[in-house]
């Protein structure tokens, strides 16, 4: 995916997280119990904090990683905002709870888009 998709994207997560933050912060916070809004911020913290992640990694100069692997990371790391949050997320808003078994799944690829990352970062020449 080239950089302009990449940043079409992070900037709909990033635009994502502060709605639906601000969502749970005024909008719920009188519907939620606090476990579920405990749940809620959870899944907006790691939204942000990837997206942001993938804005680094996207911003970063092509000479620093090995750019099949930057790639991938950054496909690892969206889709682990997508499985870990996106999970959490419709936990809070549907009460079904079979959805927390996808969870796990979302924080493995998070777990493996930041190894990925590790393993994309060239020697200095």
């Amino acid at each position: 995916m080239n950089k302009i998709s990449w940043i079409k994207i992070i900037a709909i997560s990033g635009m994502l997280c502060v709605a639906l933050g601000a969502f749970a912060a005024h909008g719920l916070e009188q519907s939620l119990s606090a476990k579920a809004l405990s749940t809620m911020r959870t899944a907006v913290l790691y939204q942000f904090l990837h997206t942001l992640l993938l804005l680094g990694i996207v911003a970063l100069p092509d000479k620093l990683l090995n750019q099949k692997l930057q790639n991938r990371a950054a496909q690892l790391l969206l889709a682990g905002i997508v499985l870990f949050s996106g999970s959490l997320y419709l936990l809070v808003f549907t009460g079904f709870s079979a959805l927390g078994m996808i969870t796990p799944i979302g924080g493995l690829a998070l777990i493996a888009g930041w190894l990925l990352l590790f393993s994309a970062a060239k020697r200095p020449q």
